[in-house]
């Protein structure tokens, strides 16, 4: 069975669930590891107030037994905190102080999943539409990552823009990224342009705005041969494009030179092709982003991730109200004024589901250790490829 990842749940909801299929036998559940990603997740400079409330941590369901995963279905429950301030709304339909939202904020998904349904109240459509369904996604890619781990493959990432504020630095190798990013509140690398970020979140705070901006993405300990050229839906940069672009507010998404290669010739874009005994085939460039006709070459995984504004404003654009046919200020929601950072953790932990998918439909097997023969069966094929 291919590797499956389903969420349940919503904003102010008891809890998210996470349901995982064809996760393998024999794989170790480390919860602490991820408690710890889903605090990674909460963190970064210009949240709101709703990372106060909520303290995440995993609770497995089902599908482990004794701190190992079955190879059955996987269940992950995350709680939400802020249902008790909710608990009323959600089961009594007679409440007094009904929390109905007719005025749909540009930008958002209220006016659009209103008009589908047929809902007068966004309440039904944001509940679910809510960036708070990816902790589930966070909580599943860790235990995605820790697989990933036991074949050298990492996934980290770091910010290079919010608003107008740039880590413009030449980026390090990416094996040092997520140390230096989680020392920074806003997880860019270079301390200068940190803080010019931290001052735009506070300048935009000030004035009832939002702000959103550029992630970056990388991967390392890949071997060649991940993904499928053969079918555009195997292609591993389709499936990396589609994950990415299903975070909420993400609304572009580049790799490796990306669009900067639609304005060079050939002869400056292609990574030439290399080999030694050392290292087996490689490039001295990487402006492919490790992927050549949707299949990883063995290069580091290099991708951006572009973050539009979170659409809920402190001094809202105008809307249209869904009963009366008004217009009128745009509802106000308790929200973020950035989300980048957070947006960027969320970038990880999708990647690494996509990755686990690779992985488990290149080297197979029900348990760990099927899979571990595999892959070493195939790593030495590569290290012999002219003996």
């Amino acid at each position: 069975m291919r590797l499956r990842v389903t969420t349940g749940g919503e904003s102010h909801g008891k809890g998210i669930v996470c349901l995982i299929e064809g996760f393998p036998a024999g794989v170790p559940f480390p919860r602490d590891r991820i408690d710890r990603e889903l605090r990674r997740r909460q963190g970064g400079y210009g949240r709101g107030g709703r990372m106060e409330i909520e303290q995440d941590r995993v609770e497995a369901l089902s599908g482990v037994y004794r701190g190992e995963t079955l190879g059955t279905p996987l269940t992950l429950w995350v709680e939400n905190k802020d249902w008790a301030n909710w608990k009323e709304q959600f089961q009594d339909s007679g409440t007094e102080n009904e929390r109905k939202v007719t005025l749909p904020r540009p930008g958002h998904a209220d006016l659009a999943g209103a008009l589908k349904f047929g809902f007068r109240d966004c309440r039904k459509v944001l509940e679910r539409s809510s960036a708070r369904k990816t902790a589930g996604r966070v909580a599943a890619a860790a235990l995605c990552r820790f697989l990933l781990n036991e074949f050298g493959i990492e996934v980290t990432s770091r910010v290079v823009r919010i608003g107008g504020a740039e880590d413009g630095t030449e980026p390090p190798q990416p094996q040092t990224w997520r140390e230096r990013a989680d020392d920074s509140p806003v997880r860019a690398l270079d301390p200068q342009a940190s803080e010019e970020m931290e001052e735009e979140i506070d300048r935009a705070r000030e004035e009832g705005d939002s702000l959103g901006g550029v992630f970056e993405l990388a991967a390392f300990g890949l071997l060649p041969g991940l993904g499928n050229y053969a079918h555009r839906r195997e292609k591993l940069d389709a499936k990396l494009s589609g994950a990415l672009m299903g975070i909420p507010a993400i609304k572009g998404v580049e790799i490796g030179a990306g669009f900067r290669a639609a304005e060079k010739r050939g002869s400056q874009v292609h990574d030439e092709i290399f080999h030694s005994a050392e290292k087996g085939f490689y490039r001295e460039t990487n402006r492919a982003g490790g992927l050549e006709g949707g299949v990883t070459n063995g290069a580091p995984l290099l991708l951006r991730a572009a973050m539009k504004p979170i659409p809920t404003l402190m001094k809202p654009l105008r809307s249209v109200d869904l009963e009366t046919g008004e217009v009128k200020e745009a509802t106000k929601e308790r929200a973020d004024v950035c989300a980048v950072p957070a947006a960027s953790i969320v970038g990880e932990a999708e990647v690494a589901v996509v990755l686990t998918e690779a992985l488990l439909d290149k080297f197979g097997g029900d348990s760990l250790r099927e899979i571990r023969g595999a892959y070493e069966r195939y790593r030495k094929e590569l290290e012999n490829w002219f003996e």
